[in-house]
Order: C-alpha cells, then sequence, then structure tokens
C-alpha cells in the first residue's frame, strides 16, 4: 500500500531549491513567518553529501522548519518523515522531527506528541538521520500518535540546544509506510491502525467504524487486536471481525457482527460467554439482514433469568426472528428461587371477569406470578398490575372467587423470559435444549402476539414449568417435536407440581412431542388446537397408583381434534374452570371435542380410573358435540371400570339435552364396561310380554339417559305365547327405568323372540 501512488495525494514538502519561502520559520500554518530573505538561512545548491540543501543558523532555542504544505491525516495512514542533517560549525545541536497538528477547524490539537526522538550532532560534517513516524494508532513503532482529531500537519524539524551552530538539512522526505504495519500480503486491518486505544476507557467506537470502512472498501477483515475497547455507541462490522482482545459497552448499545452473527463471535468479543449471549440475543431484534441467531451447538450457562425484552431495548416486534442450535443451562444462583407474596384482593366477575381490584401491596406482585387461593383454576397469572390503582389484570377468569379473600402469587423463574414485551409475534425458537436442572422454569411467552414456535427442542428437568403463557402471546402456538422430561419423574404422581405447558389462547398446534411424567402436559384455556402424534406419559412404580390428567381443557366450546395420540397413565380432562360464571346460562356447553384413532393406556392403576373425564364447575352443561372413534384402551395388569366419567366434585351434567355424542368403532382392552354411542343392544325376550324392557347395561357414556332410538330390527320370527308368527312392529317409549337408561318397546300383543335395537344417549341433531 502507497497512497502517494494509489490516490494520488502529495505527502512530501517541496525540496528547498523550490524556494525557502515555503518554507516557514513557525509553526507551518498560513500567515506563518518564513524563511526567505532571512540573515541565518541560505540555499547552498551543490553540497557534496546532499546536492542542494538549506544552511541555517541556530538562532532560537527551538529552531524550527516546518513546511507551509498541509500533509493530510487519515485514519490507518503511518507517515515516516526523514531528513538528513550535518552541522557545519559552532555549536552542535540536537535535531528531531517535528509537526504541527491540525484540527478541521484548523486550531492545534493540543495533547498530543508533536515531536518525535531528538539525534545530538556530535562531529562537524557527519551526516545523522532522523526520522519519526505519525499515524492516528498507538501501536509499536509509532512517534507521534495522534489519533482521529487531527486531519493535517505541517511537518519539518526542530533544532535544540546551543545556539550559534549551522547546519546543513538536506531535502525532508514524508512516506507512506503503512505497508510496514497493515502488510498488505495479510487480508486484514487492526482497529489499532485506526486510532484505537484499548485501554478500557477511552471511547474507541470512532475508530472501530474506521476500520470497519476500510475493511469494507478494500475487501479485508478487522482484527480487534489484544486490549479491552470502550464503546459508547451503537457499533456495526459490515466487514467479517476476529476478536482477540474484548469490548466493553453500556448495555443500551449493540454490536452488529453482520458477517460473523454467531456464538463464537460474541464470547470472543465480551470475554464471556453468558454476555456474549446477551449482546449476541440482543442484536437479533435489530437485524434486517439475519433472522437467526445460531448457537453453534453451544451450551450457554445462566445464573439468572434472562428478561429478553429488557436485553433488547425493544417492546413490540412482528418480524420473523429465530434462536437456534445451542442450549441454555441454569447454573446455581439464588437468583432462580421464586418470589411469593400474599395479598387480599376483590374478585367482581360481573364487573371485570379479569380484574382484582384492591390488591394490597400490588408493588410486591411481580407480573407473570401464578395467582393460586380458593376459586382459582389452574394456570392463571398476573398478567399486569397497577400500582396506583390498586388492581391486578389476570390472564384467565376466576370460577369461584366472588367476594373479597386472600391470594398468592408464586412469581417462577424462566431461563428465558419474554414476558416484559408488550407485542411479540412470529418468534421462533429451534434446535435449543433448555436444561433447567431442576433449578429454573424454561420460557414465559409474551403477553400479546401471534405465532410463536417452539420446535426440536428439549425442555430437561424444568422445576416448575416448562412453557408457561401469561397472556395471548400463545395465540397460533406451535409446539412441534419437542422432548419434555420431567425433573418429577421418581415422584408419585399426587406430588408432582410441573407441568410442561398452558396455553390460554386460541389456534394451538402441539405435534409429534414427547412428554415424561409431569403433573400435567398441557393446560388448554382456548380453542381451534390440534394434539397430534403426542405421545405423554405420567405413570410412576406405585401399585394401583393415582393417575391424574394429561390434557386439561378448560373452556367448554374447545373446537379441537386430538388425533394419533399416545395417552399413556393419564387421562383427558375436560372442565370450565376459567369460566366467571360456571354454571350454564346462553353460552355454547361442552362440545367440538373429537378423539380419533388414539392409543390409550394404562397399568397398574385404580380399577376406578378413567381415561376421558368431564368436571363441570357448574350445574345445567351438558353436552353439544363430542366424538371418540377408532381409539385403542388398554389397561395392563388391573382391569378399570370403564374408560369415561363425570367428575361431579363441583356439579354433574345435563343428560336431558346431550346431542352429536359419537362413540364408536374403539377397541377396549382390560376394561370391564365398553362404551358407546349409538349402542345396539341384543335383546331377547323369552317370555312373551306387551312390553319389552330394553336396558343399556352401561354402555352408554357418562352415565347418559337412553334418549333416541334410531333403529329396531327383529331377528326372526317374533312369535305370540302359542307359537304363532306375528309380523308388527312396535313403537319406542325412551328415558325408562332406573336412571331413564331403558327403553320399552310396546307391541300390539303379548310378544316372544330377539330385536336389535339401536340406542342413543342424545338427539343427534
Amino acid at each position: 500500500m502507497n497512497i502517494a501512488i494509489t490516490d494520488g495525494l502529495v505527502l512530501t514538502p517541496p525540496p528547498f531549491s523550490a524556494g525557502l519561502n515555503l518554507w516557514s520559520r513557525e509553526d507551518g500554518i498560513a500567515g506563518s513567518g518564513s524563511y526567505a530573505g532571512q540573515p541565518n538561512a541560505a540555499y547552498v545548491p551543490a553540497d557534496q553529501d546532499f546536492g542542494g540543501c538549506m544552511e541555517l543558523q541556530k538562532t532560537s532555542n527551538t529552531q524550527k522548519v516546518r513546511s507551509y504544505l498541509q500533509t493530510p491525516i487519515i485514519p490507518g495512514l503511518y507517515l515516516r518523515v526523514t531528513a538528513r542533517v550535518k552541522a557545519i560549525s559552532g555549536a552542535l545541536p540536537s535535531v528531531r522531527i517535528a509537526g504541527w497538528a491540525g484540527a478541521s477547524n484548523n486550531t492545534n490539537v493540543i495533547g498530543v506528541p508533536q515531536t518525535g526522538p531528538s539525534v545530538a550532532l556530535t562531529a562537524y560534517g557527519e551526516v545523522k538521520t532522523v526520522s519519526a513516524i505519525i499515524s492516528t494508532s498507538n501501536r509499536s513503532g509509532v512517534n507521534m500518535a495522534w489519533g482521529r482529531t487531527p486531519i493535517y500537519g505541517h511537518f519539518g524539524l526542530d533544532l535544540t540546544g546551543s545556539n550559534g551552530g549551522v547546519v546543513r538539512i538536506d531535502d525532508i522526505e514524508i512516506e507512506d509506510i503503512t505497508s510496514a504495519f497493515l502488510r498488505d500480503l495479510m487480508p486484514w486491518v487492526d482497529v489499532r491502525d485506526f486510532g484505537a486505544v484499548g485501554d478500557g476507557v477511552t471511547n474507541d467506537a470512532p475508530a472501530f467504524d474506521a476500520a470497519d470502512t476500510f475493511a469494507r472498501n478494500n475487501a479485508v477483515s478487522v482484527l480487534v487486536s489484544r486490549g479491552t475497547y470502550f464503546l459508547n455507541t451503537n457499533v456495526t462490522f459490515s466487514a467479517k471481525v476476529r476478536f482477540e482482545g474484548t469490548v466493553v459497552m453500556p448495555p443500551q448499545f449493540r454490536l452488529s457482527c453482520t458477517r460473523d452473527y454467531n456464538m463464537d463471535t460474541y464470547e470472543a468479543a465480551f470475554g464471556d460467554e453468558q454476555e456474549g449471549f446477551r449482546r449476541g440475543f440482543q442484536v437479533l431484534f435489530y437485524f434486517t439482514d439475519h433472522a437467526v441467531f445460531d448457537l453453534g451447538g453451544r451450551r450457554i450457562i445462566l445464573t439468572s433469568p434472562l428478561d429478553v425484552a429488557a436485553v433488547s431495548g425493544l417492546d413490540t416486534l412482528v418480524q420473523r426472528r429465530v434462536l437456534a442450535n445451542g442450549m441454555i443451562e441454569a447454573g446455581t444462583s439464588t437468583a432462580w428461587n421464586d418470589s411469593t407474596a400474599t395479598s387480599v384482593g376483590t374478585y367482581t366477575p360481573n364487573s371485570n371477569a379479569f380484574r382484582l381490584t384492591g390488591v394490597a401491596n400490588v408493588a410486591n406482585i411481580l407480573v407473570g406470578s401464578r395467582v393460586t387461593g380458593t376459586g382459582v383454576g389452574r394456570e392463571v397469572y398476573v398478567l399486569s398490575k397497577d400500582v396506583a390503582a390498586g388492581t391486578i389484570m389476570l390472564s384467565m377468569p376466576l370460577w369461584g372467587a366472588a367476594g373479597t379473600r386472600t391470594y398468592t402469587f408464586t412469581r417462577y423463574k424462566y431461563l428465558l423470559d419474554f414476558s416484559s414485551f408488550a407485542k411479540l409475534g412470529r418468534f421462533e425458537i429451534k434446535d435449543m435444549e433448555f436444561q433447567c436442572n431442576g433449578l429454573s422454569s424454561a420460557v414465559m411467552l409474551p403477553p400479546a402476539g401471534i405465532g410463536f414456535i417452539i420446535s426440536d427442542c428439549t425442555f430437561n428437568k424444568p422445576k416448575d414449568r416448562g412453557i408457561t403463557s401469561i397472556g395471548e402471546g400463545c395465540q397460533g402456538l406451535h409446539v412441534d417435536q419437542c422432548q419434555f422430561l420431567s425433573n418429577e419423574q421418581p415422584l408419585p404422581v399426587q406430588n408432582r407440581t410441573s407441568i410442561a405447558l398452558n396455553v390460554n389462547s386460541n389456534d394451538a398446534k402441539i405435534r409429534n412431542n414427547r412428554i415424561v411424567r409431569f403433573a400435567h402436559f398441557a393446560i388448554m384455556g382456548g380453542s381451534g388446537n390440534l394434539f397430534i402424534g403426542n405421545h405423554f406419559f405420567q405413570g410412576d412404580d406405585q401399585t394401583a397408583g393415582v393417575r391424574r390428567a394429561g390434557i386439561v381443557f378448560t373452556s367448554t366450546n374447545v373446537k379441537t381434534l386430538i388425533i394419533g395420540n399416545y395417552i399413556d397413565n393419564c387421562y383427558i380432562e375436560w372442565g370450565n374452570e376459567h369460566d366467571p360464571a360456571p354454571e350454564f346460562s346462553s353460552e355454547y356447553s361442552f362440545g367440538g371435542l373429537t378423539v380419533t384413532g388414539n392409543i390409550f393406556t394404562s397399568n397398574d392403576t385404580a380399577v376406578s380410573f378413567n381415561f376421558f373425564v368431564i368436571k363441570p364447575y357448574g350445574p345445567g352443561h351438558f353436552i353439544n358435540g363430542f366424538t371418540m372413534n377408532d381409539n385403542v384402551f388398554r389397561t395392563i395388569n388391573t382391569n378399570i371400570d370403564r374408560v369415561e366419567s363425570v367428575d361431579t366434585t363441583h356439579s354433574t351434567l345435563d343428560f336431558t339435552r346431550f346431542r352429536n355424542v359419537m362413540i364408536e368403532a374403539n377397541a377396549y382392552n382390560g376394561v370391564n364396561q365398553i362404551t358407546q354411542s349409538p349402542v345396539t343392544i341384543q335383546h331377547d325376550q323369552n317370555t312373551a310380554a306387551d312390553t319389552w324392557v330394553v336396558d343399556t347395561e352401561g354402555y352408554l357414556p357418562f352415565g347418559a339417559r337412553a334418549r333416541n332410538v334410531s333403529g329396531i330390527v327383529k331377528e326372526n320370527a317374533v312369535r305370540t305365547a302359542a307359537n304363532v308368527i306375528d309380523y308388527s312392529m312396535p313403537y319406542a317409549e325412551t328415558e325408562r327405568g332406573t336412571g331413564a337408561r331403558s327403553i320399552h318397546l310396546r307391541w300390539p300383543q303379548a310378544l316372544r323372540g330377539r330385536a336389535q335395537v339401536t340406542i342413543r344417549c342424545d338427539n343427534p341433531n
């Protein structure tokens, strides 16, 4: 590199033969005095050593010689000023290269070195060479490191020491020796070449920007050499960059490495994997040319929860961003401990079913806390709070908490906590392991947003929760091909408290996941869900052990498909615990659920265990639209009585209003009483009677009533007591007998024989 050649810059001052009027006896700035006509200076045209040269008698304590030429000072440029001098007579002075550093406003830049090393003249006629290197850089070998403020210099030399001596000075040369520092054969430049100091105090951001600009324009990379570089503003590297030194910067500023956007780069840049992860993750939310932060398979140990919104500096983003390919692990720290507060509050569901008022000590209650207390359903969280008003907004209504009572607010701690966003949509987490080590929970979703995707991830040993939603940021949630491995696997089912995930909003797609031994797999508060291809098992090693729900639906009209799952030692629970008025009024009741093609299995369970349970939290509800077909039910070691039931802890169902209930084509193994509706009963009437009582014999689901007869077929001849064939047809009377679970076939006379009777527990339309 030689910028005088490549860019045509004039670096070297004019020769003395061009006239001493071109040389200043002061600083070289415009208006300063020249050597033209001075009695102590003359041009010598034919010196035996120099040819043409300047002869000068020293008359001042510091005799200055400066060129009027403004030599440019450019970041990354290294200049060497050289002069050859010999003493002719009189006192022997010392000589040094010197310059005047000019700023953009044409003032002298005080504080930068403006003289080079001094060389003493020790004999007459002996030629001495003096030189100095000037640059914006403070690298070794630079005599005058000027930094980025000076933009030009007036260069020459100083004579110091005793006055009266006479010297001759050869033409002064200034040359570009940048190649000696940058080494053109190396495809990189050092930030120090552009004025970076690396002392951890000086703001090196301008030097980083200059190095990046040069590297980008010259198709090379940037080296951040050893040192600690303070950056007091955002810095972007458009060129490739490599860190040997480290950077420090205030948390609101970003280091964007656009060509090396990966975990290795950011760990090297900040000298710490946790801080490197935070800084790299921060930049993800601002890139336009990168949508993925790839951890490169790295493990990141966090010793405190990561508040993603605080790290990013944003509260809203609806552009696709992806965190991928690594592990985040909880390191031992008290920062993972739950924060718990207890407070009195008033719930008035008719006013606002999502609000608690009159809450004491609201300031002590953290957003994202789980709310527990009498009349509170599962997975209810603090969505927001108003300290001045003493109110709290809830993620879900409370089913039985009207009035004033005491609540407990427990804030779990998460490896990735998105709860501080106002809205975050289209965020994706792929190929990640969350190694919670029983210390932390894994992911808390944002309070609002749509299309959050979590795929091909492992949630290992979460202390409390795998994925938590505290609002509607779960709208359109995708959880695909993930593993959830409980921290409570050795515990009996009844002692477990951890939950893999919860959803408050609609349209969740939960597919092809494997979930091992949590208290519950999923608490679902919305509708429009798909559960496809999951295997969730929650058993233990207890004989006749307790089993709990795998999937819990907390609203009545769920509009959900459960297809092709392996439901192992747990059950599906369908209730309305998030209904502020849980009794049936004019809303949709239980309906919109299809359970098809699943494998249900259990072992060592009590005979009272059921695979499907409806749990109404108030009276008057019924089923309107439920299909359970083509499933396989199998028990091992112990039979169970039946596969379905109604949990009447709070209320039961209105069996007179069942509509569109289809339970058929299922396989039952180890189940004492199979369930069907419609069910075809073979009734054998051995004694002639005009009324045949046909008992559904427990086939109808949930203890339902025999509400409809959809078919009667006489099998073989129906005969009178005298053995005469009768060709008449009966009519049916429904909802007869105990529990209204029988029907009566009424004949015109007493008859005996066999009939195939198809009975339903509902009205089909």
